[in-house]
């Protein structure tokens, strides 16, 4: 572990050694530094009570459940933890993101990992008023092929806010799942 830490700390030096201009490292310390879209990000810190309507089949009912979120600023206020635990379809459910705001690239940039699948769900995007809209893809088991997906946040206010998932079939967004939140008081 010693020897872990001795070379990341070599190669952040090497890094940081290419960058000898003030301007350089003014690049450097913008990109290290939380902004406002990090502060967006951080006021739906906290836990949150969840009401998850899920519709594997457009035509047919949806499948309403009940889970439980924590979100948490992690790596000085740079990125996102959320993790998430309930039910779905009658069996334990886990799952865990990491956001954050890619200073340099001015994008948002989301993973996706849960327990229901072994693939890990990357997504980008922008955030306008209060509304975050990512896109990206994931693995389809079944065909071994990606799929496109969106995802819409919207903070509805302090203590609310909404979660939307779409698949992208043919161009056409189709919902599949929306969350509301609640924070727990």
């Amino acid at each position: 572990m010693k020897k872990l830490i001795l070379l990341s700390l070599g190669l952040f030096l090497s890094f940081t050694a290419f960058s000898q201009t003030p301007e350089e490292m003014k690049a450097w310390q913008e990109n290290m530094t939380p902004g406002e879209n990090h502060k967006w990000l951080a006021s739906m810190n906290g836990d949150w009570d969840a009401t998850v309507t899920m519709w594997m089949d457009p035509s047919q009912p949806p499948n309403i459940s009940t889970a439980t979120t924590k979100n948490d600023m992690i790596m000085g206020g740079l990125y996102q933890r959320s993790q998430h635990s309930g039910n779905m379809m009658g069996m334990p459910f886990m799952g865990e993101s990491i956001t954050g705001y890619d200073n340099a690239k001015k994008e948002f940039i989301a993973t996706w990992i849960d327990n229901f699948g072994s693939s890990i769900m990357l997504l980008k995007g922008q955030l306008d008023k209060d509304t975050l809209t990512l896109r990206g893809s994931m693995l389809d088991p079944a065909s071994g092929k990606d799929m496109q997906v969106k995802e819409v946040f919207t903070k509805l206010s302090e203590d609310s806010h909404k979660f939307e998932m779409f698949m992208v079939v043919d161009g056409k967004d189709i919902k599949n799942m929306e969350i509301n939140y609640t924070r727990k008081k």
